[in-house]
C-alpha cells in the first residue's frame, strides 16, 4: 500500500473511465455464467445460505480490540440532488397527550429507503433482471400491491459474517475516487495484496470508494449520474469466492452504466443472479479509520434488517467489531 498522505497535493482523487464497454449480449452471457439459481434452500435467503454457525464463530473469534464501529447515514430528512425522496421525522408526543406522570415523548419515522439517502439492505425481490427475480421466479408472479411472497427481506433474518473492507483510496493514498471511476477485478486483487486480506467464502465485502468525504468536502451531487463503483469485470472474482453480500459507500455500481441499456448491471448480477444481497450508501469512514490504526481490513459484521412481511429492503444500521 502506498505511504503518501491522502491529503498530499495531488492526491485528492483518483479517477480513470467507467468502461470498458460491455455488450448487452456479453452481459447476458455474464450473467448466465455466474447465476446460482437451484442451489439453495431455502432459496429466499440466497448466498446467505452459505454463512453457516462455523463461519460465524470464526468471524467472532477474529474480534481483537472490540471497536464497534457503526456503518449507517444518520436518517436523512434534507432534500437535494442524492437525497430526492426525503426521509421523514416528525414528533407525535410532546408530553402533553397522556396523563401527567410519566411525561412521554413519541416521534415518527418513515422513508421510501430506495435511494441515495438513507442506508439500506437490498433483499432477493427488489432486483429482477429479463422479467425474472433471483432463483427463476417470475417478479409479475410474485411481487405485487401487498409486497413480495418470495425473497423478502423477511426471509433473510440477521447476518453474522466476516467483513472485509477493500478501501481504495487508502491502497491509492488518495482522498476518494472520483464519480464514474470504475473498480475492476485487478483492483480488487491490488487491495487484497495491499491490505492484507482475502475475501473468501461467506464474506461480507464493503468497497470503500471515499463518496462519503466527497461530499461532505466538495458538497452533493446526484450519484444516481455518476458514482464509483465496481464494473461488472469485477462480478466473476467476487462470484468465485463466494461471498455473501456486498456494500459499499455507493450503491456498488459505477455510473454511468458500462452496459447499454442496463442501468443498475452489478445490482443484476449480484441479487437476481447470485442471490448476494446489497448495502447501499454506507459510511465508512470511521471504519476506514479504525482498520487502517488496527492494521488489519476485516471484522466482525453484523447486519439485522427489520423484519418486514413482503418487504424488499429495509433501513439498516450495520456493525463492524474489530
Amino acid at each position: 500500500m502506498t505511504s503518501r498522505s491522502a491529503d498530499a497535493p495531488g492526491t485528492g482523487s483518483a479517477g480513470t473511465g467507467n468502461g470498458p464497454a460491455v455488450s448487452r449480449r456479453e452481459f447476458d452471457a455474464l450473467f448466465d455464467a455466474v447465476r446460482t439459481w437451484g442451489r439453495w434452500t431455502p432459496a429466499d435467503r440466497g448466498a446467505w445460505n452459505r454463512v453457516t454457525a462455523d463461519h460465524v464463530r470464526r468471524a467472532t473469534a477474529a474480534v481483537r480490540s472490540g471497536v464497534v464501529v457503526p456503518l449507517a447515514l444518520p436518517w436523512n430528512t434534507r432534500p437535494g440532488p442524492d437525497n430526492r425522496r426525503p426521509a421523514l421525522h416528525h414528533m407525535t408526543d410532546l408530553g402533553d397527550v397522556e396523563s401527567p406522570e410519566p411525561s412521554t415523548y413519541k416521534d415518527f419515522i418513515g422513508a421510501d429507503y430506495h435511494g441515495k439517502g438513507v442506508t439500506h439492505l437490498d433483499a432477493l425481490c427488489h432486483i429482477a433482471y429479463r422479467g425474472r427475480l433471483y432463483d427463476g421466479r417470475p417478479a409479475g408472479d410474485v411481487v405485487g400491491a401487498a409486497g413480495a411472497r418470495f425473497g423478502a427481506v423477511s426471509a433473510l433474518g440477521p447476518l453474522v459474517t466476516r467483513g472485509v473492507l477493500l478501501d481504495l483510496p487508502a491502497v491509492l493514498g488518495v482522498s476518494w475516487l472520483e464519480p464514474g471511476r470504475a473498480v475492476h477485478a485487478a483492483d480488487v486483487t491490488a487491495a487484497e495484496r495491499a491490505l492484507g486480506v482475502t475475501v473468501g467464502e461467506g464474506d461480507a465485502v464493503l468497497l470503500r470508494s471515499g463518496h462519503v468525504r466527497r461530499r461532505a468536502e466538495l458538497g452533493a451531487w446526484d450519484p444516481g449520474t455518476a458514482s464509483a463503483g465496481f464494473h461488472v469485470d469485477a462480478v466473476p472474482l467476487l462470484a468465485g469466492r463466494g461471498v455473501a453480500l456486498l456494500g459499499g459507500d455507493g450503491d456498488s455500481d459505477v455510473r454511468p452504466s458500462p452496459v447499454e441499456g442496463v442501468h443498475s448491471p452489478v445490482h443484476a448480477l449480484a441479487v437476481a443472479a447470485m442471490g448476494v444481497p446489497l448495502l447501499d450508501n454506507l459510511d465508512l469512514e470511521a471504519l476506514s479509520a479504525a482498520a487502517a490504526e488496527a492494521g488489519r481490513y476485516e471484522f466482525l459484521l453484523v447486519v439485522a434488517p427489520l423484519k418486514v412481511p413482503g418487504g424488499t429492503g429495509s433501513p439498516v444500521n450495520p456493525v463492524a467489531v474489530l
